[in-house]
């Protein structure tokens, strides 16, 4: 999902002013970072929605090859092809994940071409996690991030349901 620092991130709410008519709404100034930030990776099973995150400080080789062993222990032990579409971030090529994949044979790694995030699932699934865990919230510190994030996660799986590619249906013409 890419970095998520602890600031405010707007929501869909107005603000209207509390005194007199003419008194202008104000809202507290927001500059920004305040602690530390961090990354939230992430695993989506497109034909039952089911998804699975978690957060790390640093976005390393290490901690990739850490969540990639998260999946393989979170996806059914019958599946018998895996398929991991990743981006071109340096950290998905590296030699910690070349022995994943060659200690995990039914993983297969498809690099997306570059400026084609559009074809990763994954990537309109952020949105909907942005907008249940993120959206209209003011976080001070990371670790009210990683519990947002958690809590949205849980809540999505609760409600899942398959997660199709393509352009979303607005209104039905019946």
């Amino acid at each position: 999902m890419g970095p998520q620092a602890s600031k405010s991130y707007p929501g869909q709410r107005l603000v209207k002013p509390a005194g007199p008519r003419a008194e202008r709404a104000r809202q507290e100034i927001d500059y920004g970072r305040r602690d530390v930030a961090g990354y939230v990776f992430g695993a989506l099973q497109p034909a039952t929605g089911a998804a699975l995150t978690t957060t790390y400080e640093r976005r390393t080789t290490a901690n990739w090859v850490d969540f990639l062993e998260r999946v393989e222990s979170w996806i059914a032990p019958d599946a018998e092809r895996v398929y991991a579409v990743v981006d071109n971030l340096k950290i998905h090529g590296g030699m910690d994940v070349l022995l994943f994949a060659l200690a995990y044979p039914c993983w297969e790694f498809v690099f997306q071409p570059k400026y084609a995030a559009y074809l990763n699932l994954i990537e309109p699934w952020w949105k909907v996690l942005r907008s249940l865990a993120l959206k209209g919230r003011r976080f001070n510190a990371w670790a009210e991030i990683e519990q947002a994030v958690e809590r949205a996660t849980t809540y999505w799986n609760q409600h899942k349901h398959p997660f199709i590619w393509g352009r979303r249906r607005r209104h039905c013409q019946c």
